[in-house]
């Protein structure tokens, strides 16, 4: 099972975070912190599987990431999840989100979150993988923006 989704940039900035497994604010932010420390001092030509760190459940649970410009996708996953099925997963989440946004970048995390929180919604709810078909997500999310903007014509025409 899917403990938490981290992204955040080379500089540490987190620009999303979902946890599936409930910890206090002040817990979240250090494990936040852990988890960077842990990633981003690795060598980009390392394995992208570590144990978790000592705050979200040490050898129990293991960090799967990737490192695409300048955004680090971290998953945390308990013992159950395959490290290449989490691998494969983090490269639909970001070649969807490149389809949606058409070249993501770190500024369209930041301006369009709600778009991201319902990507990876489509992909991911309650730390289960729902979704793995890119050309389906996609079309999901198209079909979203057709009824937000379909309501806008609707409210602007009252």
């Amino acid at each position: 099972m899917i403990k938490a989704i981290l992204i955040f940039n080379n500089h540490g900035k987190p620009r999303l975070i979902r946890f599936y497994q409930y910890f206090a604010e002040d817990m979240q932010q250090q494990i936040i912190r852990e988890t960077f420390h842990l990633v981003s001092k690795r060598d980009d030509n390392v394995c992208n599987f570590l144990e978790g760190g000592s705050l979200i459940g040490g050898s129990d649970y293991k960090l799967i990431y990737r490192h695409y410009a300048t955004l680090y996708f971290v998953f945390c996953v308990d013992s159950s999840e395959s490290e290449l099925g989490i691998l494969d997963l983090i490269q639909v989440f970001v070649e969807t989100l490149d389809k949606c946004f058409e070249n993501v970048c770190e500024l369209d995390l930041i301006f369009h979150m709600d778009k991201v929180h319902y990507i990876l919604q489509e992909v991911v709810m309650g730390g289960m993988v729902l979704e793995t078909n890119m050309n389906e997500i996609v079309a999901q999310v198209e079909l979203q923006n057709r009824m937000e903007k379909s309501e806008f014509v609707f409210i602007s025409r009252m």
